[in-house]
């Protein structure tokens, strides 16, 4: 398998788009088709401060996963991360290495930017990808409890 994984622009958002529903899907979540392309058209156009989306496709060219980076900052480490918020990988292409090589873009994006981790979270009762992030060398680190609060009328804590 020969693996690309670009930076998304404008012309792949039609290939993202049914990746993402995908991943909200599967998370059983269900923001509007503008607002999912509204915030990859923000990375699109501001990336140094937003972050980026890397779209991943097969030897024929065929958009098969996608991940996005958002950039911060951690004070106890007193240095620049970024969150790999979404990890994606349709269905029919999983088991091919896609997700590895996704993670590793990211973390290589990370390490050109100065960043000094790439952080994630996933469900709990996400087995196969814990089992993708333990092979790929991730840490789990059971100290934290994820928290949320809904700040805007209608919103969820399942939106961040």
């Amino acid at each position: 398998m020969r693996e690309v994984i670009t930076t998304v622009t404008e012309a792949d958002l039609p290939e993202l788009l049914p990746l993402m529903r995908g991943y909200c899907n599967f998370y059983e979540v269900d923001p509007s088709d503008e607002a999912l392309l509204a915030m990859s058209r923000t990375l699109i156009a501001d990336p140094e401060f937003e972050g980026l989306q890397l779209i991943a496709r097969d030897d024929e060219g065929r958009a098969v996963g996608f991940a996005t980076i958002f950039w911060s900052w951690s004070t106890l480490s007193a240095s620049r991360l970024g969150v790999m918020n979404d990890l994606f990988v349709a269905a029919d292409a999983r088991g091919g290495g896609h997700a590895d090589a996704l993670i590793a873009e990211c973390a290589e994006r990370c390490r050109q930017r100065g960043a000094t981790s790439l952080d994630w979270q996933t469900a709990h009762d996400n087995t196969r990808a814990q089992a993708v992030y333990d092979r790929v060398g991730a840490t789990r680190d059971e100290r934290w409890l994820d928290y949320s609060l809904a700040v805007a009328p209608g919103a969820s804590t399942r939106d961040s």
